[in-house]
């Protein structure tokens, strides 16, 4: 939380307030559950949940305050579409679309939405060793569009979601992922 605190306060002295929060850090630590150590578990907890919570502790109060704001959160479809060996993992991101939808509530009265996006697989340095292990299997099998979806895909919706235009929407996990959480590839 400090480091999370003396993000903010370096902003609010620079700009004099914070409009929008982008909550991106994020990372895997694959592993069969019976097989998972407590150090695995806790990193991805304490990054993918624990960062979330940290920045918009610092935020929260600011935005309320000037009645304005904009708290995107990033998600995964691994939320409700898991993968074995991705307990932890799942688990973060399903906790964080709750804490979307839970901050949303009380963020709303003072004109401050939170929203989350559910990326699928998107071509980046953390994605990688999935995909070389599984070479085009996904984008051929599991993804209707067949392709990986790209970070700019992501930014786009990121971009939306920051905009006036996402003004009326809070408490949204927008799936971005090519169809994958449809479960079935088209022929």
């Amino acid at each position: 939380r400090p480091s999370a605190q003396t993000c903010f306060d370096r902003v609010d002295k620079e700009w004099g307030r914070l409009d929008i929060l982008v909550n991106n850090a994020g990372i895997i630590r694959d592993d069969l559950f019976v097989r998972m150590e407590p150090d695995a578990w806790n990193a991805v907890l304490q990054t993918n949940l624990g960062g979330v919570y940290n920045f918009c502790k610092a935020v929260a109060y600011p935005m309320m305050k000037q009645r304005r704001g904009r708290i995107i959160n990033i998600s995964s479809v691994a939320a409700s579409h898991v993968n074995p060996g991705q307990c932890n993992y799942a688990a973060s991101k399903g906790a964080v679309n709750s804490f979307t939808r839970a901050l949303a509530v009380e963020l709303a009265p003072r004109n401050v939405t939170v929203n989350a996006v559910a990326p699928g697989f998107i071509a980046t340095d953390m994605s990688e060793a999935v995909r070389n292990k599984a070479g085009d299997f996904i984008e051929k099998k599991c993804i209707p569009m067949r392709r990986l979806g790209q970070p700019e895909d992501i930014a786009k919706v990121v971009v939306f979601l920051a905009s006036p235009d996402s003004a009326y929407m809070t408490g949204q996990v927008l799936t971005v992922d090519g169809g994958l959480s449809l479960g079935a590839v088209s022929p």
